[in-house]
């Protein structure tokens, strides 16, 4: 079980070296697919310098800011003096705790307490829906995880809701490649954090819709596949847990 995991684990981080490539190789050094197939910047397509960015990019393009890539949202916290704000079965709230737990793996499910319907309408959090890219905004600043399903968080976040046409996957790559960006523009007196206002002040190149979509459509299957490996993982290690009682007090044997 642990060496299948292990194997899972070392194919995801394979897939992930191919994306955050492709990912570069189109957005950073902007050799993505030309009319002809060709990567555009080598092969001469034409470069525009714009003064927001202080730098060229591609002709169509635009400047912009993380605020453009769709809704920041944050969350809230239920009071725990009332305990029916929680329970067992609700509806997933997630804490950047949550998330320092779930490093190595790319999606979340849910963290360690769900929230219920009457935490939800007392703390007047959001449900966002699955494909929201989280990025905790404190206490630390950069986890960062793909929603699997619907949940909430508590305010230790500034999530992307997609809504302006930029799709998970491109998100995901842009907010990551910002994160020092992010983390210098951080601030506080008791702890480093960073507010949905500053992070709309991040500036990043917009691309045409069509070269995001292109980038999508080669990195969704990817994406697809690290969510199967990791669901799979979680599933062995629950079974390996099990067992592993089982066959210390010799109910079970090895064959």
């Amino acid at each position: 079980l642990d060496a299948k995991i292990d194997c899972n684990n070392r194919i995801n981080a394979e897939l992930e070296a191919m994306a955050k490539t492709l990912y570069e190789y189109w957005f950073v050094q902007f050799d993505f697919p030309d009319a002809n197939g060709k990567p555009y910047k080598s092969s001469g397509g034409k470069m525009v310098y714009s003064a927001m960015l202080k730098r060229e990019i591609p002709d169509g393009w635009n400047d912009g800011t993380l605020g453009d890539l769709g809704r920041i949202v944050g969350g809230s916290t239920p009071t725990t003096e009332n305990p029916a704000n929680f329970t067992v079965n609700g509806t997933p709230w997630i804490t950047p705790y949550d998330l320092s737990g779930n490093q190595g793996n790319k999606f979340i499910t849910r963290g360690i307490q769900d929230v219920s319907d009457e935490g939800i309408k007392n703390a007047s959090l959001k449900k966002h829906p699955a494909g929201t890219v989280l990025l905790s905004s404190r206490a630390p600043i950069g986890y960062m995880a793909i929603a699997r399903n619907e949940l909430t968080t508590n305010q230790g976040f500034k999530s992307f809701v997609p809504t302006s046409g930029y799709s998970t996957v491109f998100i995901y790559y842009t907010v990551k490649s910002s994160l020092k960006t992010i983390t210098q523009y951080a601030s506080g007196s008791t702890f480093k954090e960073i507010s949905s206002s500053v992070l709309k002040t991040v500036k990043v190149c917009l691309p045409q819709s069509g070269v995001v979509e292109q980038f999508t459509n080669a990195v969704e299957p990817i994406f697809e596949r690290q969510d199967i490996l990791e669901q799979e993982n979680q599933q062995l290690a629950q079974l390996r847990d099990w067992l592993l009682p089982l066959l210390m007090n010799g109910q079970v044997t090895v064959a």
